[in-house]
């Protein structure tokens, strides 16, 4: 009796579910005290799926209920939100040569999906897996998305029937950014900005006595961060440059992607390929060379 055959389309969305499920696993807990802060800061059912879909970052979430719960004006929430997802902008483009062929309209929902983690699992795929489609990679966003909505739902729900210690939630924010700011922190430069950040950010939020200090702060430690990176680059072009912060912050000489990994072994390869044939050829040579010479020795024998 034959086999029944299996369908690739039809099963394409359980593969696509099975590399989207740590994701959409490790969103629960943070998800869940989202939507309590989010509930805290008193937005409803309603409001707090409208966030979650609309927004659809963690970092921006708990930032707006952070913000909300201390009365902070409009304006404040709009600009510290801009520039948090400011970065979106940066890791959109990285993605765009594998959707440029898609319609206007693929290119808004899917921009309008994308987050930190289903980016790096779409790069992550595309890099290396050539099967990997913009079909795919939308479906991870929208398991991704359903993952964080049905979490920030449940939050909701659970802030509203039971009393929770906000204090203790409260302090998922506070280890969300501890959280990024170390993952960001790979040379003396990220770490120095990072404490320059820290103290311009306690110095203006105490000056302006508002969170607007803290968008002060973070564009001037941004700058600062930027300048030094900048000349340090310049400084670094010369080996024997004694610039003492070229020293301590010098980068590394590069920073390799998947795709330029894959690029440079594809280079190997063809060089590899290209002695081989060399190789070839030098010995069909000599082998003529050899016949050649055997038969001006021995001309009687042909």
């Amino acid at each position: 009796m034959a086999k029944a055959q299996i369908n690739p389309e039809r099963t394409r969305w359980l593969e696509v579910l099975g590399v989207s499920m740590p994701l959409c696993l490790s969103y629960i807990p943070i998800g869940l005290a989202c939507g309590i802060l989010l509930h805290a800061a008193g937005l409803n059912f309603i409001m707090i799926l409208l966030v979650s879909v609309l927004v659809f970052s963690g970092g921006a979430q708990f930032i707006l209920a952070s913000l909300l719960a201390s009365n902070a004006p409009l304006g404040t929430i709009f600009i510290s939100l801009f520039f948090l997802e400011l970065r979106y902008a940066l890791l959109g483009s990285s993605l765009s040569k594998y959707i440029k062929d898609k319609s206007a309209h693929f290119i808004f929902i899917f921009s309008a999906s994308m987050n930190d983690e289903n980016y790096a699992v779409n790069y992550m795929k595309f890099a290396t897996d050539k099967k990997w489609n913009p079909d795919d990679a939308l479906l991870v966003e929208y398991y991704s998305l359903a993952a964080w909505s049905i979490s920030n739902m449940v939050g909701g729900l659970i802030g509203g029937a039971i009393s929770i210690d906000l204090e203790v939630v409260d302090f998922a924010l506070t280890a969300l950014f501890l959280y990024m700011i170390v993952m960001q922190v790979q040379n003396h430069l990220t770490l120095v900005i990072g404490i320059l950040a820290a103290v311009l950010g306690v110095y203006f939020q105490a000056l302006t006595k508002s969170t607007l200090g803290i968008i002060i702060a973070t564009l001037i430690a941004s700058f600062v961060g930027f300048l030094i990176e900048n000349t340090v680059r310049h400084h670094s072009k010369h080996p024997n440059s004694n610039w003492f912060l070229t020293k301590m912050f010098r980068p590394k000489i590069t920073k390799t992607t998947i795709e330029d990994k894959q690029a440079q072994q594809k280079e190997v390869k063809e060089v590899e390929k290209l002695e081989t044939k060399i190789e070839d050829v030098v010995e069909h040579h000599d082998e003529k060379h050899e016949e050649k010479k055997h038969d001006d020795q021995h001309p009687d024998e042909g």
